[in-house]
């Protein structure tokens, strides 16, 4: 999340938002923000579980073990047709590549 967020501009900057969305409630965002992340620079959604609509559209949602009721680490990029044209689901330790996510974006806007 830091990365994504300390690039927001790089995103802005090609017409694109980046957006964090998980079944954890706000005030756990706003825990986990003060706890580790510091300031954060783009939204962040709650879907809060056991709701979790957009969440399990997405198919991200984990509703087994080794922890149900938590999401993938997965980025979406949606064009402004509102067609997916790059989703992948990282493991939970790995942070995405953000000058590869700014590719994706380039070459969702072509």
């Amino acid at each position: 999340m830091p990365a994504l967020s300390s690039a927001r501009e790089k995103f802005a900057a090609l017409n694109a938002q980046v957006l964090d969305i998980s079944a954890d409630s706000t005030v756990s965002h706003v825990a986990w923000q003060k706890k580790e992340l510091g300031t954060v620079n783009i939204p962040m959604c709650s879907d809060f579980f056991p709701h979790a609509d957009v969440t399990k559209q997405f198919e991200i949602l984990r509703e087994g073990p080794p922890v149900p009721g938590i999401c993938e680490r997965a980025v979406f990029i949606v064009d402004r047709n509102g067609r997916i044209t790059f989703a992948r689901v990282y493991p939970l330790d790995q942070v995405p590549n953000v000058d590869e996510l700014l590719n994706e974006v380039k070459k969702a806007e072509a």
